[in-house]
């Protein structure tokens, strides 16, 4: 079954944030260090630091860096999404859980959690679950693709639950059977293409460097889904 592509699972998705719009927040309850530009670039650089380290999966150095960042400047919701990535590549997918359900508890209106929470329900087989975090990451960003896709393959995968369940009851339903088949053929990851197919005639280019972005849910999995980028900083 075709897997939901995580955030490819780590680090497809950070550009296309890039250009979602800076949260509001209250300058009551800002912190005055946020106004700090060296504070800024030192937060950024951490950022990076950290990126890298997950790309190379050196989790518990991340993770440290993310701890860090994240009781420093606990209103940027950057660090503490990295470190969600970083618990689902690592299989801590409970704990990661509970990092995206905070970060849209302070952040509600931010897309990526949403889809990476369904991510993780989905490999759980919790579709229903993964079904409402699709639609209100697509509420939140209405030209969010990728969460189009999952809630597709959601959509795909419950439809073959229910037709499992009807032959169940009716061996000799066709119509059910036929549908079954469909389903698991639209689910089914794509057959490979015979290495002397594709031979090209002229030296392949060197593969683009991975953008700067992480989040590894962004697809569902074989019977499942995937993270996102990470989100935008608050506004000051």
């Amino acid at each position: 079954m075709i897997p939901m592509r995580p955030i490819a699972l780590l680090f497809a998705l950070l550009c296309a944030l890039a250009a979602a719009p800076a949260l509001a927040q209250s300058d009551a309850t800002s912190d005055p260090r946020e106004f700090n530009e060296a504070a800024r670039k030192a937060y950024a650089q951490s950022l990076k630091e950290a990126r890298a380290l997950i790309a190379e999966r050196r989790y518990p150095e991340a993770i440290a860096i993310l701890d860090k960042l994240a009781a420093d400047r606990p209103r940027e919701p950057q660090a503490r999404f990295l470190k969600g990535v970083a618990l689902a590549d690592t299989g801590k997918s409970a704990e990661a859980i509970v990092v995206f359900q905070a970060i849209l508890g302070d952040y509600p209106e931010l897309p990526e959690p949403h889809n990476n929470l369904a991510v993780l329900y989905a490999q759980k087989g919790e579709y229903e679950l993964a079904r409402g975090e699709l639609e209100a990451a697509i509420s939140a960003a209405p030209d969010y693709a990728v969460a189009y896709e999952n809630l597709g393959d959601v959509y795909a995968r419950l439809a073959a639950r229910n037709y499992v369940k009807a032959l169940a009851r009716d061996a000799r339903n066709k119509t059910a059977s036929a549908k079954l088949k469909l389903a698991r053929d639209v689910l089914a990851p794509p057959a490979a293409v015979p290495a002397a197919a594709v031979a090209p005639t002229a030296p392949a280019p060197a593969p683009a460097a991975a953008p700067v972005a992480t989040s590894p849910p962004t697809t569902l999995p074989p019977a499942t889904a995937a993270p996102a980028a990470a989100p935008p900083a608050a506004a000051n």
